[in-house]
């Protein structure tokens, strides 16, 4: 287990060319978070998921996100941006998706679920750019809090959403909970 702080350098060193899905899917894989390294990020809320920024800088993101029992993300993609997580406490459940028909002027869009994975134990995924639509699930079955931990590249502030209830997506706007370990201002849990 290595701190956070080294996990960061460590992701910093991998050049421009190298930063790409399977190698940094194997670097987190051989080098798990040390979770005390990282309890400083957790803020947890009875309403909502929370998303704590660790850190930031041009190509890539890291944030701390934590999961009260049975919470779970919408169905969304990520911008076209490569993402990894890990789950460094608790259980996860990773759903996938794909596309069965879409009609984006009419913000239309009908999924199929495809594969799906539990994480738990520090255990390293990645979304795949071919397949990026999903949805994390703190299952209320797993019955314990969680936190995952995301890496980004590039950064963004915006995703679409999906409704399957529906057959709709819109683009929304993301926020942080916390940045570097303090509340963002504004923020009730």
């Amino acid at each position: 287990m290595i701190a956070v702080e080294k996990l960061i350098e460590g992701l910093c060193a991998i050049p421009e060319e190298e930063f790409v899905c399977d190698n940094v899917y194997r670097f987190l894989s051989e080098n798990p978070v040390d979770v005390a390294s990282i309890e400083r990020y957790f803020f947890w809320s009875d309403k909502f998921y929370t998303r704590n920024l660790i850190y930031k800088d041009a190509r890539f993101e890291m944030m701390a996100i934590c999961w009260e029992k049975g919470q779970i993300s919408r169905i969304h993609n990520h911008a076209e941006q490569r993402c990894w997580m890990t789950v460094a406490v608790g259980t996860l459940r990773g759903q996938n998706f794909r596309t069965v028909e879409i009609d984006e002027a009419k913000g239309f869009c009908k999924l199929e679920e495809t594969d799906r994975f539990d994480l738990s134990d520090c255990l390293a995924a990645k979304v795949e750019l071919e397949e990026p639509i999903h949805q994390i699930l703190n299952l209320p079955e797993f019955n314990e809090r969680a936190v995952s931990l995301h890496i980004y590249s590039k950064p963004f502030d915006r995703c679409l959403c999906y409704c399957r209830d529906t057959n709709t997506f819109k683009e929304v706007s993301l926020c942080y909970t916390s940045v570097e370990g303090q509340l963002c201002e504004g923020i009730l849990l």
